[in-house]
């Protein structure tokens, strides 16, 4: 009966989240056209409101732990669910993703993506796309701020394992910035795929910065390490035995 009870306020928390982000990007959009503030301020206060809602519409609560990083830096995070996204936007004040160059088209939705510093990136050229960022900050043209990328590359559920993508470290590389680690336990919570959401505690926690100019091997070893070293840590203190054990 407990299973069937939260199963349909998760339906009904699915359903508003969704038409409070049709709502807020037509509500923001005039705002958003004239100003990048305005665009970012909807994206956050979409953040909040799924948070916040989360936490009394079904018992899922949201804290972000470590370091919040304000300046510009790449940030390499462990990505489980849409959840985890929204923690990590929600915290920064000016996050940004590499998105595809199609994204631009989608009404509202792409031009909050460009208007917030999402770079629009063809197939095969990214270094490109990303050349074209750097030189347009320090233009002022475009907005410093975080870049948030996946090095899995997609989402991972809890318990499984994927390798980390080569591509994060080229990233890097090219940005010759700071790296910050993120690691998550969302996925215990918030599945990739269906309604079902669990009551409970949905960490994001942002580690100690690595700084820029690291080799591939000694980057890509540091980060899978203690990404996953301490998202397990952190599955482990929301229930969940990584390696297969519940408890």
């Amino acid at each position: 009966m407990g299973y069937a009870i939260q199963w349909v306020r998760s339906l009904i928390f699915n359903v508003q989240m969704y038409a409070a982000m049709l709502v807020m990007g037509i509500v923001f959009f005039p705002w958003a056209l004239v100003s990048r503030r305005g665009a970012l301020m909807a994206c956050q206060t979409y953040c909040r409101w799924v948070c916040w809602t989360a936490g009394w519409m079904i018992g899922l609560r949201t804290e972000v732990r470590g370091t919040v990083p304000t300046d510009e830096v790449m940030i390499a995070a462990k990505h489980q669910s849409f959840l985890d996204i929204l923690m990590i936007y929600g915290s920064v004040p000016a996050g940004k993703f590499i998105m595809k160059r199609e994204l631009m088209w989608a009404p509202i939705l792409g031009q909050y993506a460009l208007r917030i510093g999402c770079v629009p990136v063809n197939r095969g050229k990214r270094g490109a796309a990303i050349k074209r960022m750097i030189a347009d900050v320090a233009a002022g043209t475009q907005i410093a701020g975080q870049l948030i990328i996946y090095s899995q590359g997609t989402r991972v559920a809890p318990g499984a394992r994927k390798p980390y993508k080569v591509g994060t470290y080229a990233l890097y590389k090219q940005l010759g910035q700071p790296c910050v680690p993120a690691a998550t336990n969302v996925g215990v919570f918030w599945p990739r795929h269906g309604i079902y959401r669990k009551p409970g505690t949905a960490v994001v926690e942002f580690l100690a910065p690595m700084a820029a100019g690291m080799s591939q091997a000694d980057f890509m070893a540091h980060l899978e390490t203690v990404v996953e070293t301490r998202s397990d840590d952190l599955m482990r203190e929301a229930g969940f035995e990584p390696d297969g054990v519940h408890h």
